[in-house]
C-alpha cells in the first residue's frame, strides 16, 4: 500500500475519483457553493491530511494532470468557433471591455498589495491572479514572483468568481449574457467560464475568448507596468 501511494497512479486516481464525485454532488444539488473544483480541492486536502499522506506523493500524479490545463483552455475555442459570427458583430465592444478589464485587474491587485505593504514577490505573484494558470505561472516566474502562490490565488479567484460572479452581475442590473461572460472570462478565467457555459452558451463563448486575450494582454502589460511603477 505504501509503495502504491508513492507512484503517479495514486495522484491521478485520487484526483479523478474525487472530481467525479464532486461533479455528481454538484449535479444533484445544483448549488454554486458546491462548485466541483472547489469541492474537489477541499476533499483532496482533507484526505491527504487525515491519511497523513505527504503532498509530494500526491504531486507525482497531480503534476501530470497539470499538463492538461493547456489543452483544456484551448478546448474552450470550440464554443467560440460556433458563435464566431455573433462575436464578430460585437468585436469593438468586446476588445475594449477585455482591455479595460485586464488593466483594472492588474492595477487593483498590485495596488492593493502595495498599499498593504506586500513585498515585491507578493505583488508580482498577485499581478496574474485573473489569468488562466499556465499563463499566470509563466508570467510570475519571469518576474521573480512565487509560482505556487500565484497558482493558489488563480484557483481561489476562479472559484469565487464562479460562485459570486453571475449573481453579483444580476444584482447590479447587468443582464446581457455577453457582458456577464466577459466579466467571468476576464476575472475568473477557466473556472468562471465553465460556470458561464452552464448559464448561456453565447456568454460562455465570449468568456472563452476573454480568457485568451486577457492572458495575452497581461503577458505584455504586467512587465511594462512593473517597469514604469518600480515596485
Amino acid at each position: 500500500m505504501t509503495e502504491l501511494l508513492q507512484t503517479p497512479l495514486f495522484g491521478i486516481t485520487l484526483t479523478f475519483m474525487v472530481f467525479v464525485g464532486a461533479q455528481k454532488i454538484y449535479q444533484r444539488f445544483r448549488s454554486v457553493f458546491l462548485n466541483p473544483v472547489m469541492l474537489a480541492i477541499a476533499s483532496i486536502i482533507l484526505i491527504l491530511t487525515l491519511g497523513k499522506i505527504p503532498y509530494s506523493n500526491y504531486a507525482k500524479g497531480g503534476d501530470m494532470i497539470l499538463f492538461l490545463l493547456g489543452p483544456s483552455v484551448v478546448a474552450l475555442a470550440v464554443p467560440l468557433y460556433k458563435r464566431r459570427q455573433e462575436v464578430a458583430q460585437r468585436k469593438t465592444l468586446i476588445l475594449t471591455a477585455i482591455f479595460i478589464g485586464s488593466f483594472s485587474s492588474v492595477v487593483s491587485a498590485c495596488g492593493l498589495a502595495w498599499v498593504l505593504g506586500g513585498s515585491r514577490e507578493v505583488i508580482f505573484s498577485l499581478s496574474a491572479k485573473s489569468v488562466t494558470t499556465p499563463i499566470a505561472i509563466g508570467i510570475v516566474e519571469n518576474l521573480g514572483g512565487i509560482p505556487s502562490l500565484t497558482a493558489a490565488l488563480v484557483v481561489l479567484t476562479g472559484c469565487l468568481g464562479a460562485i459570486c460572479g453571475p449573481e453579483f452581475c444580476n444584482r447590479i442590473g447587468i443582464r446581457s449574457p455577453v457582458a456577464i461572460g466577459l466579466a467571468m472570462g476576464i476575472a475568473a478565467h477557466g473556472i468562471g467560464t465553465a460556470r458561464m457555459l452552464e448559464i448561456d452558451r453565447m456568454g460562455g463563448a465570449v468568456a472563452g475568448l476573454a480568457i485568451g486575450l486577457n492572458g495575452l494582454l497581461t503577458t505584455f502589460m504586467v512587465p511594462l507596468l512593473m517597469e514604469i511603477v518600480h515596485f
